[in-house]
């Protein structure tokens, strides 16, 4: 039998939601602003030190906001939680990730992400893509804005690049956050009053005693994207001595085995994270605030059989 909450509603809004800085920002804007109904996807890899953190996260975030904002209760579907080691990965989208992994970076997680909208039939998953994410610059020439049935306007891939590997990955994923990043949602959510509930979000993928590690990956964006005073004052020191000390060299030894086992090649590292030499500054074309700002997709680890037949993921933007 088909429940209600499997019914999809033309103004009801599917999010990917990991209880993370951007995705969280995003749930806000559905909620308290647009006021649309939304049913919010995690995709959950068990093996992962953060897993039960950012569910537990994303259950005070609700409470809080049932509390603070009562008819957000009939707005804000049940959680859907999917195991990532489930999900089947097609051959076209491996080997549409295959293809662009030779002309730019990108993580191994846009190969069953795009599998999970497929699998579960969704048209347009809200992926929040912002400013300074790689995932954004790939898309800059392949994107167009459109109304949402919601009320409001966000970007997507064009159909018009049906056939391309950019289209094969992200066609069934919209953009709300195209044309902001971190710090233009700082601002956005302080204006909105909604800073105490963005303070309740989390990033870290490998917490230390409770608290941000500073060299993960979602640690080390966080820092570099404007938000270090996320991370506790002394993992911003072990931090700042691990992206410049201790992150080059791991990523010097990895590209020396890739090219000892003939891999060279294969995917360059991520600009930015552990990559050598000085990378350029992403162009900014977009303006880094306004009504429709929102959030980045928030990177996770893939799950052990993913991996194995993939590849590792590499680190990218994330909440």
């Amino acid at each position: 039998m088909t429940s209600a909450h499997d019914i999809r509603t033309p103004s009801r809004v599917d999010l990917l939601w990991t209880g993370g800085w951007d995705s969280t920002f995003r749930l806000l804007q559905l909620l308290l602003q647009h006021r649309v109904e939304v049913a919010p996807y995690y995709l959950e890899d068990p093996t992962r030190a953060s897993t039960q953190r950012e569910i537990q996260t994303m259950e005070r975030i609700t409470a809080a906001l049932h509390e603070s904002h009562p008819y957000t209760r009939a707005l804000l579907q049940p959680l859907r939680r999917f195991a990532v080691e489930k999900i089947p990965i097609d051959s076209d989208i491996a080997a549409a990730l295959r293809e662009i992994r030779r002309r730019s970076y990108l993580g191994s997680q846009y190969a069953w992400l795009p599998a999970f909208c497929r699998q579960q039939a969704l048209p347009d998953l809200e992926l929040c893509v912002h400013v300074d994410d790689k995932v954004q610059a790939l898309l800059r020439g392949y994107a167009e804005e459109f109304a949402h049935p919601a009320g409001y306007r966000s970007m997507r891939v064009d159909r018009a690049h049906t056939g391309s590997a950019e289209h094969t990955l992200f066609a069934s994923f919209s953009f709300p956050l195209f044309h902001i990043d971190k710090v233009g949602i700082d601002r956005a959510a302080d204006a909105a009053g909604w800073g105490e509930l963005m303070e309740l979000t989390w990033f870290c993928h490998a917490p230390l005693r409770g608290r941000p590690c500073g060299t993960c990956p979602p640690c080390v964006y966080t820092i570099e994207e404007g938000l270090a005073r996320r991370v506790p004052p002394s993992r911003r020191v072990v931090s700042w001595f691990y992206r410049r000390l201790l992150l080059p060299l791991r990523t010097t030894l990895r590209q020396w085995r890739a090219i000892g086992r003939g891999r060279g090649n294969q995917c360059p590292p991520a600009p930015g994270y552990g990559a050598t030499g000085a990378q350029p500054a992403l162009p900014r074309r977009y303006p880094q605030g306004g009504a429709e700002a929102e959030l980045s997709l928030d990177q996770r680890p893939l799950a052990p059989a993913t991996a194995a037949k993939y590849g590792p993921q590499q680190p990218n933007a994330c909440d």
